[in-house]
């Protein structure tokens, strides 16, 4: 496992490397037009014969590389050397959250999905021990996170969901809470809870039976309304970025409404509770609420510790590279001049 010390160093690179390239082409720029004040270039070439421009790019190419190692070491690269398995008491969560196109509908700003996004990223910035997995579904139901102890990686994970992220489109909440059910642990007695996050927009009739079956295993399903009953039409946009609107077979405007009524019968099943999202609230601090008077069991989860330092390996070549820069000279080597001055005789 590898990670850095002080991450937040490497911020600087994002400084360094522009503001480098800015120096050395304004540079440039400048030794260019001091040039022409001493005449054309055939004639400046003959007064500096010993300059070497391929020489004077590759000393900054080597600065500039070895900067860069420098401020990596500095960030305090570390590699985990030892993984120990740690046991602490919490539940298992799998986060189903719908990413069909209607979840792009625009009665909660900026959107259902987006507003979805933002509240599971708060969600899980208030989980310490439990586990935490992540299914996306449209059509179909897909793994975006296994089950893990990982908080970082299911942020990370989040920002990248799209609609585009499934390739199926539809609302499947049957296949999505048959996937969910099935991406926890195998053979764990711990607590296991499934929070289904979506419009509702089913296109199945047995996602209910589905829920039924889950709620036998002892896995309670908590259900999240995103959007309005009243509902609204789903956006689109043109490779213009130009907006309309989704239209059925016969050119009609799709409004996409909240079924609120199958997600309270489904949380019903799951001995779960159902909230409806606004643009205040998306339910889920109410839903964490519950999931902490859940009985947390005890969970083993394996990390690395032990971390060995890194950094002396790239301080080391960052100084060698300023160092060999340092003893690069910018004038061509002798050989060139003698070259230079054989041409001159002829």
């Amino acid at each position: 496992m590898f990670k850095f010390a002080y991450s937040y160093i490497l911020f600087g690179l994002a400084l360094v490397i522009p503001l480098a390239i800015i120096i050395f082409w304004s540079f440039k720029r400048y030794k260019k037009r001091t040039k022409k004040q001493f005449g054309t270039p055939e004639m400046v070439s003959k007064l500096i014969p010993n300059e070497s421009k391929s020489r004077e790019n590759w000393k900054f190419y080597l600065f500039f590389i070895a900067v860069l190692f420098i401020i990596i070491g500095i960030a305090g690269p570390q590699i985990g050397s030892k993984l120990v398995t740690i046991k602490r008491k919490g539940i298992e969560l799998i986060l189903a959250l719908d990413v069909s196109n209607s979840m792009l509908a625009e009665d909660l700003k900026p959107n259902r999905l987006e507003n979805a996004k933002r509240a599971i990223e708060k969600l899980v910035d208030r989980l310490q021990n439990d586990k935490i997995g992540l299914v996306i579904f449209a059509g179909d139901a897909y793994t975006q996170l296994p089950i893990t102890t990982d908080y970082v990686s299911a942020k990370m994970f989040l920002n990248t969901i799209t609609p585009n992220s499934v390739p199926v489109q539809g609302t499947n909440l049957t296949k999505a809470l048959e996937h969910a059910a099935n991406s926890f642990t195998p053979d764990s007695t711990v607590t296991k809870a499934i929070v289904l996050i979506t419009d509702g927009e089913n296109h199945e009739e047995s996602a209910k039976d589905a829920a039924t079956e889950i709620a036998n295993k002892g896995i309670k399903i908590y259900t999240i309304g995103m959007g309005s009953p009243e509902g609204v039409p789903i956006p689109i946009h043109d490779r213009f970025g130009r907006q309309d609107f989704k239209t059925d077979k016969d050119g009609n405007i799709v409004v996409s409404k909240l079924n609120e009524t199958l997600l309270q019968e489904i949380a019903a099943i799951g001995k779960g509770s159902y909230f409806r999202a606004n643009n205040a609230t998306t339910g889920l601090n109410n839903i964490f609420d519950q999931l902490n008077k859940l009985d947390k069991k005890e969970l083993e989860s394996q990390v690395y510790s032990d971390y060995e330092n890194q950094f002396q390996i790239f301080i080391l070549l960052g100084v060698l590279l300023l160092l060999i820069e340092f003893f690069i000279p910018n004038r061509k080597s002798k050989i060139a001049d003698k070259i230079h001055l054989f041409k001159l005789k002829i």
